[in-house]
């Protein structure tokens, strides 16, 4: 999951003309690769720098992502929060915390990013905001059940993003050579495309960024 669609050689020009990491970031991608073993879903920095300039241009009040993971898209999407602005962020495994936690620190953003450890699907429903952006990368068994769990929480206007929605290239495989997982992207993909009260955009950016753009309740 999340190999690179373009060819090595042609990411890491990408990479070389883009805004560099910070070192904040730069340390948060190394300890990452070193010490987990499933660091191929860190967004990195490529991805990074798409989500941070998408909410510089959004300019939202409040993100919700579903996935913490490390913390490094939660850092780069709160860079673009306007004045005052949170973030809340959804991990299940507590054993993250704490890495994302001392991460966020760094980059200066405790006092912009609230953490919740548990199921986003209690989680969300019991959070009282309106969401001017949401991040969806977490399980793919359930982008399904996010996606309609956080529609009723975003304005006219408001944006979802979704990862990982060419999952490995296997989406476009016969569905009986599909993972179950790949099969459940697949199905998000088409609930997308049929819902008649958004826009939406699907970016080959790594390992496919579904872009969701709310025009009607």
């Amino acid at each position: 999951m999340a190999s690179l669609l373009l060819s090595k050689e042609l990411n890491e020009y990408a990479e070389q003309y883009t805004t560099p990491e910070t070192p904040v970031m730069a340390a948060l991608n190394r300890e990452t690769n070193l010490k987990r073993g499933d660091a191929v879903m860190l967004s990195g920095h490529l991805q990074g720098a798409v989500l941070q300039m998408l909410s510089h241009m959004i300019k939202p009040e409040c993100i919700l992502e579903i996935g913490t993971f490390t913390g490094y898209s939660a850092i780069c999407l709160a860079q673009g929060l306007q004045q005052g602005g949170k973030l809340h962020t959804i991990e299940i495994d507590e054993e993250l915390q704490d890495m994302a936690s001392k991460y966020i620190t760094e980059a200066g953003l405790r006092d912009r990013i609230v953490q919740h450890i548990g199921a986003a699907s209690e989680i969300i429903p019991a959070l009282n905001e309106a969401f001017d952006m949401v991040f969806i990368d977490a399980d793919k068994l359930n982008y399904e059940l996010y996606y309609d769990l956080v529609f009723d929480k975003l304005p006219i206007g408001g944006y979802i993003l979704a990862d990982n929605v060419l999952y490995d290239g296997e989406v476009v495989l016969p569905e009986g050579e599909q993972t179950k997982n790949a099969r459940c992207i697949s199905a998000f993909n088409a609930k997308v495309r049929a819902d008649r009260r958004i826009e939406h955009l699907l970016l080959p950016v790594r390992d496919g960024l579904m872009i969701v753009r709310k025009i009607k309740q």
